[in-house]
């Protein structure tokens, strides 16, 4: 009897030492003792790329995730990849752990029919752990043969190291998730790999968090071939993708609705169309108006007018020029739309200038030459920056997608690399914004200073209401509504976009009605000027 019971004990303790192998691979910890003693970094990438030490090789990885380079980390992400494909593990699955990097060899056998795996920043297994911040679950259709081992990757990069493999957006928890079989290339899958990332914080309403892969070709973060599952509120997000690679999740802008996005085209649409037909018609009454044309300001004004006609004209054929998808054509709709952005750019600043010269300098203002300075100055340098642009790479001009949900649905021929639109329209317009801020707020002092001054026959409401229309106008030339675009950001993201649309739409419409006032206060003056004369003469 004791005999059996012994046999018994010695029975489920096999049992149970079989079940724990199968849900959870025997695991390898690296620490730093054992690099230490593998002869320091140098002797740990000569290991690493001779396939001689596992530990070595991911403790090596480790320093390159916190100092390393681009390139040096590219580099060491590829060589470890390899070496957990080729090591030799008898058989049994292999699990390995080091400061940064998780990771698992998996060897399937001929009846392969997919298999779950669960990660923590610590452990790998193939049952949930308590403290999970990864689901990975590969498809049947993988069919990766009995000869091709299955390699799973977390790295995740130390808190030191913010700006991960070069993107330009935060990588959610600072992990990149790496799937591969060995010896094969695998995309175009029809039962998709689906990638779970526990979200342990909370995403601001000016973010969402988008499924991306690093394309080791381009050297950056691409999100072709994935789809993120997530809705606002949702304590996980989802990547679904047709390949193996890398992944990670990127916080990117939230954008607005496909409802709010087709209210905001039509807004844009109409206010647009609306401006390019009142400003055409301003054109017009500036040549048949003798009077008009003689005014130094108004040459200026008109200016700002055809810079603003180039704008909404391009802006409006771009759309339809993007969808005949001729390469050719977009590519000067692209440099034709980026020119007379930066054309109307530069005539605000200039309006403020003018401004300057008229309210603060007053005396001494005589400049010779002076509009054909300042021609050269709003027309001359947009040209030269567009022409720099193209002739270091024609490719920054191209299709953008203005849906990043449906890339190919609604897309304009504009410039395509985020950099160069940042460099020469933003950060280009954050200087035109100061100085024209800066006028504004003297034009503001010089109507308070006049308003003090008692106006012999009009009354206050007169005076309020020239005071208004004054600085209405002056806003418009200088293009102060153009500022909105920086206060749109938490929970008025979605307010401050309809105001910057329907404002900044309708900037050329608010110019005509300026210049039609202008016009009207002129004949005014005039026709007062002659009664006087008039009545002295008589």
């Amino acid at each position: 009897m004791q005999r059996m019971k012994w046999w018994l004990l010695s029975w489920l303790v096999f049992f149970l030492s079989q079940q724990t192998s199968t849900d959870s691979p025997p695991k390898t910890p690296c620490n730093t003792t054992q690099h230490e003693n593998s002869g320091g970094q140098g002797s740990c990438k000569d290991r690493c790329q001779n396939k001689d030490d596992s530990c070595c090789c991911m403790n090596y990885v480790d320093d390159i995730l916190e100092t390393g380079s681009l390139e040096d980390t590219i580099n060491a992400i590829e060589e470890l990849e390899d070496f957990i494909e080729k090591a030799e593990i008898n058989g049994s699955d292999l699990a390995m752990t080091s400061d940064h990097v998780v990771a698992l060899q998996y060897e399937p056998n001929d009846m392969f029919n997919g298999f779950n795996i669960h990660a923590s920043d610590k452990n790998i297994s193939y049952e949930p752990l308590p403290s999970s911040t990864l689901g990975v679950q590969l498809p049947t259709e993988l069919s990766p043969g009995s000869n091709n081992t299955i390699v799973i990757l977390k790295l995740k990069w130390p808190e030191t190291n913010r700006r991960i493999l070069g993107s330009q957006y935060e990588v959610y928890d600072r992990a990149l998730v790496g799937l591969s079989v060995e010896g094969k290339n695998i995309s175009g899958l029809h039962q998709r790999v689906n990638i779970t990332i526990n979200l342990t914080k909370k995403i601001n309403e000016t973010q969402k968090p988008s499924c991306h892969f690093f394309n080791f070709t381009t050297r950056n973060f691409s999100e072709n071939g994935c789809i993120t599952l997530w809705t606002r509120g949702q304590n996980n997000v989802t990547c679904s993708c047709d390949h193996l690679t890398y992944f990670a999740v990127l916080m990117v802008p939230a954008s607005p609705s496909p409802k709010d996005q087709e209210i905001l085209t039509y807004i844009s649409l109409t206010g647009c169309s609306l401006s390019l037909f009142t400003l055409v018609i301003t054109v017009l009454l500036f040549i048949t108006n003798r009077k008009v044309r003689e005014d130094v300001s108004m040459k200026v004004h008109i200016n700002l007018v055809i810079a603003l006609i180039l704008l909404n004209l391009h802006f409006l054929l771009s759309s339809t020029v993007a969808a005949v998808s001729s390469t050719g054509v977009c590519l000067y709709m692209a440099l034709a739309l980026h020119c007379s952005l930066l054309a109307t750019f530069f005539w605000m600043a200039l309006e403020g200038f003018h401004l300057y010269l008229l309210l603060v300098r007053v005396f001494n203002i005589y400049i010779k030459r002076y509009l054909l300075k300042i021609s050269v100055v709003g027309w001359g340098v947009p040209v030269v920056i567009v022409s720099v642009v193209v002739i270091i790479n024609r490719g920054f001009y191209g299709l953008v997608s203005l849906d990043t949900s449906n890339p190919n649905k609604r897309a304009i021929c504009y410039i395509t690399n985020n950099t160069v639109n940042m460099g020469t329209t933003v950060g280009l317009f954050s200087l035109v914004f100061l100085f024209n801020m800066f006028m504004f707020g003297a034009t503001i002092r010089c109507v308070w200073v006049l308003r003090k001054s008692t106006e012999f026959g009009q009354s206050n409401r007169d005076r309020a209401k020239k005071d208004i229309c004054t600085l209405l106008g002056v806003m418009t030339l200088l293009g102060i509504t153009w500022g909105l675009v920086f206060f749109s950001f938490g929970h008025l993201t979605i307010v401050g976009l309809y105001l910057f649309c329907i404002l900044n739409s309708l900037q050329g419409f608010f110019i005509f009605l300026w210049f039609m006032m202008s016009m009207r206060k002129a004949k005014t003056s005039v026709t007062k000027t002659s009664n006087e004369n008039h009545s002295n003469n008589t």
